[in-house]
């Protein structure tokens, strides 16, 4: 009896994950992908380690560096029981001992169209692994349609414009 009553909760609770084709593109926290340039005219552009808004309706304005959701962006990292700690075992003593902070699993940064996916959606990105949306951008229009947070802006040129299938976890 208990097993079918756990094989029936499972049937009805355990829906399978939706896979959409996406359309995904990368960008970084630069002023090239971010809109934003450094110093101001107001001080002959001296303060140079100031962010100013380049665009938008708050041109002119500091730009703070977080996301829609006011979060900082990050990259995914799959933690200590992942994948890479199988093909390079060797590093896991040196993260254990060195980077403690790294061993637990983080999700990356995506930016989509919020009319379509709420802040807080998960999403599996093949090549780039889990994230959550926590932005959205000018240029980000339709449900087919993600930007992935890059930390630097090579990796974001590499990456490039991929279609790929991507898992949504449904909350």
């Amino acid at each position: 009896m208990l097993v079918l009553l756990l094989l029936l909760s499972c049937v009805v609770g355990c829906a399978k994950p939706l896979v959409r084709r996406m359309e995904t593109t990368a960008y970084c926290g630069c002023g090239e992908c971010c809109g934003w340039h450094r110093g101001s005219g107001k001080y002959l552009k001296l303060d140079f380690w100031n962010r100013y808004l380049s665009t938008g309706r708050n041109k002119g304005k500091p730009y703070p560096g977080l996301t829609a959701r006011g979060t900082v962006p990050g990259e995914p990292y799959p933690g200590l029981f992942s994948m890479d700690s199988l093909y390079r075992p060797w590093v896991i003593p040196f993260r254990i001992v060195f980077f403690p902070w790294l061993l637990l699993p983080k999700d990356g940064t995506i930016a989509a169209d919020t009319e379509y996916y709420k802040f807080g959606t998960r999403m599996h990105v093949p090549g780039y692994g889990w994230g959550v949306i926590e932005d959205r951008g000018s240029a980000i229009k339709g449900a087919d349609r993600l930007d992935l947070f890059m930390t630097s802006h090579s990796k974001a040129l590499r990456w490039g414009r991929r279609k790929v299938n991507v898992r949504i976890e449904k909350k």
